[in-house]
């Protein structure tokens, strides 16, 4: 087996998990209303070493969550990782945030799953998998209408989850959609996709790893008085 520390920090959840092959054997995770992955990821990756009772060279890689999500928080996430695979000399794997997030639904065969993340104004993050988890629509950046996800919805059962499912709800009108917009990215799921990642040898070039931004970042100006 392969003993992970996997760090989920695409969203508000700050989420941190160490894993022992497929198995999660401690999680310690906080959805705050505002960021606050600055204070407490470092101080939640010593806390699940601790509690699972390893140390950092008991580690054999670093998973992280490789968005898209927030610029401010994967980019603490990914820093984070970098160091800690630069300084134990550990390989690095990135696991889709949508992909992740997708794991943790439950569906029948046949059934799709559209995770989508809050992005500004009517626009998501989104991606379509299977009931395997398999993606078969690529992540974008889109705007929600009402023809939204209209090639997927007329003969199955389509779970669009996540922060974006609201808006989606307030759109996509088809009795064939099912929203819910409690599930957030996690290290929980993002487990056994690093593990499978790690049995075939699928690492970062942990000099040149970006996180998956999907749009560029833009700095808005503080309204004057």
């Amino acid at each position: 087996m392969a003993i992970l520390l996997n760090l989920e920090t695409a969203t508000t959840n700050c989420s941190v998990s160490i894993s022992n092959g497929n198995e999660v054997i401690f999680l310690k995770e906080n959805n705050a209303v505002n960021y606050s992955h600055s204070e407490q990821l470092h101080v939640f990756i010593k806390e699940v070493l601790q509690e699972a009772s390893l140390s950092f060279s008991d580690l054999n890689a670093v998973a992280i969550s490789k968005g898209p999500g927030s610029y401010t928080g994967l980019r603490i996430g990914v820093s984070a990782a970098k160091g800690l695979c630069f300084s134990l000399d550990l390989p690095l794997i990135s696991v889709p945030t949508l992909e992740s997030m997708a794991h943790q639904v439950k569906v029948n065969p046949g059934d799709l799953v559209i995770p989508v993340l809050d992005a500004r104004r009517m626009e998501v993050y989104s991606a379509v998998f299977n009931h395997q988890f398999e993606e078969i629509r690529e992540t974008r950046a889109e705007i929600i209408d009402e023809n939204s996800f209209a090639d997927y919805v007329s003969e199955r059962t389509v779970h669009v989850v996540g922060s974006g499912a609201e808006k989606c709800k307030e759109m996509l009108g088809h009795p064939n959609f099912q929203f819910d917009s409690g599930i957030v990215p996690s290290a929980k799921e993002m487990a056994p996709i690093a593990f499978e990642k790690y049995k075939k040898g699928q690492f970062e070039d942990v000099a040149y790893f970006e996180p998956y931004y999907l749009k560029d970042f833009v700095i808005q100006s503080k309204k004057k008085a």
